[in-house]
C-alpha cells in the first residue's frame, strides 16, 4: 500500500520531468503527504500533459458522500478493471502522481521506512483520477495511487507497494488504450533500483512536515 509519500521537487523540475504544457505556479514541498491533501498530478488534456491539483482519495462520480475518498487512497491493480469504483477511471482517467519517495511501516513494531530511487530522482506512481459533482454545482477532482505485490526488497517490510512507472511506461500509461497492455505496466519496480532506510517515527504524525523526516535513523 501507500499511505504517505514525499514530494519536494520544484514546479520547474516537475515541468521539465513531465514535459508539461501549463503553468500553475510553485508547488510547495511536502515531506509527509497524507490522505485528503491536495496534490499535483499529471493528466492528459487534448493529448497534452498538464499538472492539475487534486485531492488524494478517490471519490467515484456516482458516490453520494465524498468522505468515501478516505477509504480509496489506494487501488489494487488486481481488481482495477472489475470494481465499479475504479474501472471507469482506469479506462478513461489515468494519471501520473509525481513523488520523490514514499513511506512504509514494518510490523510488529510499526517502524517507518523511507523508500526512494537509488539516483534520488523524481518518479511517478501510476494513478487514476475522478471528477465528482456536488449538489451545489461545484466539482471535486480526486485521485488514487495504484498498488501491486511487493518486490524482493519491499517484502521485508510489507507485502504490497505502489506501482512506480519507468519513464517509458509513463507515456504508455497516459496514452495507451489497450487493456492488456495497460495491465502489464502494473508490476513491481525493480529492487536493484531502489533504496530503503529506517526513519524517525515522527513521520507518524500528519502534523510533521520537514526534510529531516526522510533522514536515516539507527
Amino acid at each position: 500500500m501507500c499511505g504517505r509519500f514525499a514530494l519536494y521537487s520544484s514546479f520547474s523540475a516537475i515541468k521539465d520531468y513531465a514535459d508539461l504544457l501549463n503553468e500553475i505556479g510553485e508547488v510547495d514541498p511536502n515531506y509527509n503527504v497524507t490522505p485528503g491533501q491536495i496534490i499535483p498530478i499529471v493528466m492528459l488534456e487534448h493529448s497534452k500533459r498538464i499538472l492539475e491539483p487534486v485531492k488524494w482519495g478517490l471519490v467515484p462520480f456516482w458516490a453520494k458522500d465524498p468522505k468515501i475518498g478516505y477509504r480509496m487512497i489506494n487501488t489494487r491493480s488486481e481488481s482495477i478493471t472489475e470494481k465499479p469504483s475504479f474501472k471507469a477511471a482506469f479506462k478513461y482517467r489515468r494519471c501520473l502522481i509525481p513523488a520523490n519517495g514514499f513511506y512504509e511501516w514494518k510490523k510488529p513494531a510499526k517502524q517507518p521506512f523511507f523508500i526512494y530511487l537509488q539516483n534520488r530522482e523524481l518518479f511517478s506512481f501510476a494513478g487514476i483520477w475522478e471528477e465528482w459533482y456536488h449538489p451545489d454545482g461545484s466539482t471535486l477532482r480526486t485521485c488514487s495511487i495504484i498498488t501491486t505485490i511487493a518486490n524482493e526488497r519491499m517484502q521485508e517490510i510489507h507485502d504490497r507497494m505502489p506501482v512506480i512507472l519507468s519513464r517509458e511506461d509513463e507515456i504508455k500509461w497516459l496514452k495507451e488504450n489497450e487493456k492488456k497492455e495497460l495491465l502489464s505496466l502494473l508490476k513491481p519496480y525493480s529492487s536493484n533500483q531502489m533504496q530503503i532506510h529506517p526513519v524517525s517515527k515522527a513521520v507518524n504524525s500528519y502534523k510533521n512536515d520537514y526534510a529531516e523526516l526522510m533522514e536515516e535513523v539507527k
